[in-house]
Order: C-alpha cells, then sequence, then structure tokens
C-alpha cells in the first residue's frame, strides 16, 4: 500500500498529504502543482544521520533546489553538494555553512571557480586542467582553497545508464589510476590544498554491494595517497541510495548501507592511523518521498488506449520520459476505490513520448478527477521546463495541516522574462 502513517493517508475517500487534503489544494492553488511535506524532509534526514553518527551528509541540491527545501535541511545540520554557481548561491543563501559544502562538477567555468574561491567553499575537482585552473585563479586571489579530487572509480552501480556516474565512461571523475599522480600534482601547486577526497558512482542504486566495492578501492587510494603527505580531513563516497518507486519492492535503507560500510571505513582508518570524516551526499532519500504532483483530468479518450489527458506533461517532471521512470498514479478523489480499467495516463505536450503512466489499474477516471504521482520530490521540479509555451507550476509546503506557498506559479510574463526585442521590430 503507498499510504505512509503521518504523510500520505487516506480520510474520507480522499488522499491527504501532511494532514491536508489533496482534493482542496487543487481547488484552492489549482494545478499541476508540487506539494512536499516538511515533517518528511525532517523524519527523512534524522533516519538517515541516526544510520550515520559521525558522518557529515551533504544534501545533493540538484535533487531539489528549492531554498525552502535547504532552509530546512539546513536547520537539520545538512551540508550541501552544489553543482553550479546557482546551487552554491542557494546553499550559501540558505545558510549552509560554507565549510559544509562542496563545490562539485565535470566542466566548471572559470566564473565558478573564481565563486568558489571567493566564498571560501572546498572544491572538488574533476580533472588536471581543472587543477591548473583553480590553482591560477587562487593564487591570483591571493588565497589557498581547501580541495578534493573526484575520483572515477570504474564502479557499476547497477541502475539507469543515464544516471550511472561511476563506470570507466563516465564524463566524471579523474580515472582512480591517475588520482594518485593528481594528488602529487596538487602539493606542488599554489593556491590549492588537498584535504579529501570525492566520488559518486550513481543515483537510484537498489542494493549495497557497489558501496562497498566503492569504499575499498577509495580506501586504497586513500592509503597511497597518505603516504605522499596528504592528510585526509574527509572522504566522501557520495550517494545515491534508492527509493521504492515501485511499492512491491525491497530497497535498502540508511541502516543497511551504514552496517555494510562503516566498518570496512573504520577499519581501514584505523589500520592507516588516520582519522577523517566519512561524507555522503544523500539527495533522493531525503526528499523523494516528501512530495507528489498533483494534476487535473482535462480529457478522456477511447483509442489504441484508455487515454487520460492531464494538465501536466514532461514539461513538469520528466522522469517517465527521460528516464523510462515509474511513479505511483493515485486517483486522489477516490484514493480508496478499487481498480476498475486499465488506463494510460498522459499529458499535453506535443511530443508522442509525453506519457506519465502506462497501463495503470485504476478506478474509474473522469474528467475533473484528481490524479496524484507520488515520490516526485527529487528531479521533479528541478528538471522542469517551460516547454510549448507553459509556464512552471506552484510549490507548496504542508506541515502538520498548514499550507504555504514556496513558489509561485508562472505566469505568462514568465515565458518572456529578460528576452529583448531589437528596436526594428517595435
Amino acid at each position: 500500500m503507498f499510504t505512509i502513517k503521518n504523510h500520505l493517508e487516506i480520510e474520507n475517500s480522499r488522499l491527504t498529504i501532511g494532514g491536508v487534503d489533496t482534493s482542496n489544494l487543487v481547488n484552492e492553488y489549482g494545478s499541476p502543482i508540487y506539494v512536499t511535506n516538511e515533517q518528511r524532509i525532517r523524519d527523512n534526514f534524522r533516519r538517515y544521520k541516526k544510520a550515520f553518527p559521525d558522518a557529515d551528509l551533504f544534501y545533493a541540491a540538484k535533487a531539489n533546489g528549492n531554498l525552502t527545501i535547504l532552509k530546512i535541511l539546513a536547520e537539520e545540520g545538512a551540508g550541501a553538494d552544489v553543482f553550479s554557481d546557482g546551487e552554491l548561491y542557494t546553499a550559501l543563501l540558505a545558510g549552509i555553512p560554507r565549510d559544509k559544502i562542496l563545490f562539485n562538477g565535470n566542466s566548471k567555468s572559470d566564473r565558478e571557480l573564481l565563486m568558489a574561491v571567493q566564498t571560501g567553499v572546498r572544491v572538488s575537482v574533476d580533472s588536471f586542467d581543472e587543477l591548473n585552473t583553480l590553482s591560477s585563479i587562487a593564487k591570483n586571489e591571493g588565497k589557498v582553497v581547501d580541495i578534493a579530487f573526484r575520483v572515477n572509480p570504474d564502479v557499476s552501480p547497477k541502475t539507469h545508464p543515464k544516471i550511472s556516474t561511476g563506470l570507466k565512461t563516465s564524463k566524471f571523475g579523474i580515472p582512480h589510476d591517475e588520482v594518485v599522480s593528481a594528488y602529487k600534482q596538487a602539493l606542488d601547486k599554489p593556491g590549492v590544498n588537498p584535504v579529501g577526497i570525492h566520488c559518486h558512482i550513481g543515483s537510484q542504486i537498489l542494493e549495497v554491494e557497489p558501496f562497498v566495492e566503492t569504499v575499498n578501492k577509495m580506501m586504497d587510494l586513500v592509503e597511497q595517497i597518505s603516504r605522499l603527505g596528504v592528510e585526509f580531513e574527509f572522504v566522501d563516497i557520495g550517494s545515491g541510495l534508492g527509493i521504492p518507486y515501485e511499492k512491491n519492492i525491497e530497497v535498502p535503507t540508511p541502516n543497511d548501507l551504514a552496517d555494510s560500510i562503516v566498518p570496512i571505513f573504520n577499519e581501514r582508518c584505523k589500520a592507516e592511523g588516520i582519522n577523517p570524516k566519512l561524507v555522503l551526499e544523500p539527495g533522493r532519500y531525503l526528499v523523494g518521498d516528501s512530495a507528489i504532483l498533483l494534476t487535473s483530468v482535462n480529457t478522456m479518450k477511447n483509442a489504441a488506449k484508455k487515454f487520460v489527458g492531464i494538465d501536466a506533461g514532461f514539461n513538469t517532471m520528466i522522469r517517465p520520459v527521460m528516464y523510462d521512470a515509474y511513479h505511483h498514479a493515485v486517483v486522489a478523489n477516490k484514493a480508496d476505490k478499487n481498480a476498475e480499467d486499465t488506463y494510460t495516463i498522459v499529458g499535453p505536450i506535443c511530443e508522442t513520448g509525453d506519457i506519465m503512466a502506462t497501463d495503470r489499474e485504476l478506478p474509474e477516471i473522469e474528467k475533473g478527477d484528481v490524479i496524484a504521482f507520488l515520490d516526485v520530490g527529487g528531479y521533479g521540479f528541478s528538471m522542469s521546463s517551460q516547454y510549448n509555451g507553459r509556464p512552471r507550476c506552484a510549490e507548496l509546503l504542508v506541515n502538520k495541516g498548514d499550507v504555504d506557498i514556496i513558489r509561485k506559479a508562472e505566469t505568462y510574463a514568465d515565458l518572456l522574462a529578460n528576452q529583448e526585442v531589437p528596436p526594428r521590430f517595435l
């Protein structure tokens, strides 16, 4: 069953989130609309932190970059893994301490590296070329920046190819057999101070074995690099722990992950006589199941399939189209009703592939019903667009019955924001 106590529940046949009736939310605020339960984020973070009490958790800001979400996690003590100057700006604005931010990325611009140096955050260096550029920028600024190198560990996370980031063929990181050389060079460069090591093998990982392989490979490198004189302050192994989008599957918990890797990490550190901080970068696990996307049924059509046309397509949530991702669909105003037919739910975008859910057994659906897609808090709104001239939707935050708007819906004017028409066309 999809319900979660104190999060997603059913009252009077209607789906509620955080104690709020979803049909009432659509009536008041319109649709499509993202709705996030604040308490669920806090509970997810605390569950992860309880499993890793001695580690630092750097939230992967790419999963959901809403400022309020970042502020919630900052209050809980999270750091941030950021992948752009915009994510860095937002993380700092949210109150995340500079020493708990790691600036990641495989193709940082000189402008972004300058911002990292000026703000005093740590940088995960992704290439020898980037090392040279960062060293030059830091030297010119008269500063020294703490760095890690991102390692490509050549580990298969057994997930979707588009979110496998630790494969040998991936664009991310320095090949693991070249990393020792990178640290040797860094020790002779001005403006950079190697204090950590970093990797990330992928997202939506449903087994712990790839993490075990990763920790062992990383600690092999730590041992070699420590003998060069590098004093490691942290070892960042990324994250990527998956969540159960399909409700009938078992997934590893943070406790399962901790039981598998913490003893290895501690034993290897003790054997080497070092005491670095373990860092993890959870994103999807913290925010994924905290949010739902509420949509309204525009039209019904009997054709090759029974099509349900809703007001949200891949402009609003691209995961089903981009990754063939499954998101559980609930008829929110008939949440406890039995399935009566098989439907394919499609969006309004002018693309054949704009299919949100295929062949789902659901209660009878009619025009005006509300369809809720679950587990959209990670890589949902953050990957949305204005394609087909559709303004991006609003975001709400619910908490124990209260509702706040945390992002206003865009207007037609927002479609033209920052466009300039040359005088000859006026």
